[in-house]
């Protein structure tokens, strides 16, 4: 027999593939230890898949592969869902041009692309002069990824009040 708060919590993961567990928590507003008990019969099961990036652990269903589930977990944090959306509509182009679009600090920038990087994301390449390009490695898939991304006005806020400590701490 299936339990409602589980068949909830899946249901919520399908069609949020990628949220972090406090996210879960507010959306679905439940006690932490009910989604953590939920959270891990449904792996237990290999209903959901659990992956852990950058100090986050986030939840997907099973048929997302491993790619799909870095894309989807750096979108999650603003910052790098809008460096995604600048090398969409800009790309090849230079870290600079980047971070000026975007409206944050080279680090900052540097910081985002080092994992946009380490999960192949994004390509980052010298020419013979030794200055570097940036582009997606599969815009077409990362497309289809960020379409499916509608953070919630609470991550938003989060994410907003972590760009503006950045940004505060690089000047």
């Amino acid at each position: 027999m299936s339990n409602p708060t589980r068949t909830r919590l899946q249901s919520h993961i399908e069609t949020h593939p990628g949220q972090h567990f406090n996210a879960l928590v507010r959306d679905l507003d439940l006690a932490p230890g009910q989604v953590q008990y939920h959270i891990q019969r449904l792996c237990t099961e290999d209903a959901v898949v659990q992956a852990e990036y950058y100090g986050k652990t986030h939840y997907y269903p099973p048929e997302i592969g491993e790619w799909e589930r870095g894309v989807l977990a750096l979108a999650r944090r603003e910052t790098a869902r809008d460096v995604m959306f600048d090398l969409l509509e800009h790309s090849p182009c230079s870290p600079s041009e980047v971070a000026e679009r975007v409206g944050i600090a080279r680090s900052t920038l540097e910081w985002h692309l080092d994992h946009l990087v380490e999960q192949n994301i994004v390509h980052k390449q010298r020419d013979h002069r030794n200055r570097v390009t940036l582009e997606l490695t599969e815009p077409e898939q990362t497309v289809e990824l960020l379409n499916t991304i509608e953070p919630s006005l609470p991550a938003r806020l989060v994410d907003r009040f972590e760009r503006l400590v950045d940004q505060l701490l690089g000047e």
